[in-house]
Parts: structure tokens; sequence; C-alpha cells
């Protein structure tokens, strides 16, 4: 995917902000602060490339650090994304980046997943936020019904989706990962209960 030379100054600054604001708040693992570019970023753009017809507001659960959700925010302008991080600090960060990248096209909303009024989102993303089966809860209460999850889970994904499918009944595409070996994206949609 490429993009303007902006938009790499964009997520270059990302990056800086990363690096800055971790040591006080934990919002990466600090043995992968080295790899933000080639790790954390690079996860969240194959996302966005996945999702390139997607269209509509999109959530982002869990926000943390903002990966993916910041790097949608800034990879896809016409997309209205929205940023839930129930963490004070981390949704501060949050709001910080929003602020120095001048992304008008994302907000905060610093409450817990199952607090937050239901958002009836087009899209929803979420990476190392919750077991799949846990994840489907929170999903379902923010997805519209004909909306598609993108969940970036890691090499356990198989695992999980067997584990889900307990409780759920859902369609699922997992695409592989770009940057981690036997981790996947899933693309879930058609969510209801079993």
């Amino acid at each position: 995917m490429s993009v303007s030379r902006e938009t790499e100054a964009q997520l270059a600054c990302y990056a800086d902000l990363l690096r800055k604001w971790n040591p006080a708040i934990n919002l990466i693992a600090p043995s992968t602060v080295e790899q933000i570019e080639s790790r954390h970023i690079a996860d969240a753009r194959q996302l966005v490339e996945l999702a390139q017809s997607a269209t509509g507001t999109w959530v982002d659960l869990g926000s943390g650090g903002g990966l993916p959700g910041i790097v949608l925010a800034v990879l896809r302008p016409d997309l209205a994304v929205t940023l839930i991080e129930s963490d004070q600090r981390k949704a501060v960060f949050l709001r910080t980046v929003l602020r120095e990248l001048a992304l008008g096209n994302a907000e905060v909303i610093n409450k817990r997943i199952e607090a937050t009024d239901r958002l009836e989102a087009a899209q929803i993303s979420a990476r190392a936020l919750a077991p799949l089966g846990q994840l489907m809860a929170y999903v379902d209460r923010h997805l519209r019904a004909d909306g598609t999850a993108w969940l970036m889970k890691g090499r356990n994904w198989q695992a999980e989706v067997s584990e889900a499918q307990r409780d759920w009944r859902f369609d699922v595409k997992a695409h592989p990962s770009s940057t981690e070996p036997d981790a996947a994206i899933l693309e879930i949609a058609r969510i209801r209960h079993a």
C-alpha cells in the first residue's frame, strides 16, 4: 500500500509518540519498542489493506496504544474511527496522538467496552484484547447486523475460533499475518448466539 509523504510523516510521528510515552504507560511490550514500524505499524497496515473496501463507521475496541485504530485513522481519512479505551492514561495518550497528527476523523471514548452505549458500527477491530470467546460479546454489542469484525489474533487463533463456536455462530475467514508466522486476521460476519 503506497501512501503520500505526508501520511508517512504522520505514521513516523505516531511511532515517535509511542516511543516517548511507552516507558511511562506501557502501551506496547518494552521488548518490541525497536519493532514499532516493522511489527506493530506493519501489522496494522496489513489490516487496512485487507479492509480497503470497508465503508461506514469503524470502532477499535480496547485501543490501548492505538493499534490498529490510529494507523487506520491515518491511512483511511474517509472513515469515522472511534477508539474505545477504558484506561484513563492510555485515553490521554490517544487524544494526544489525534491532536498531534490532526486526525479529525477519529475520537476517543474513555469507557469500558461493555459500558459504552451501543455504537452500531459497520466495522470493528481489536488487537491483543481478549480471547475470541470473550471478544465476541463485545463485538456483538457494537457491530451492526450486516457489519464486519477484523480481529487480529496470535498463533492460537484456531483454538480460539473452536472455543468461541461453542457459544456463538459466525462466518469466519482467516487471513494469514504477513508480520507474524501462524498469526491471522479474522474477518468475521453474521454473528449470532449459538
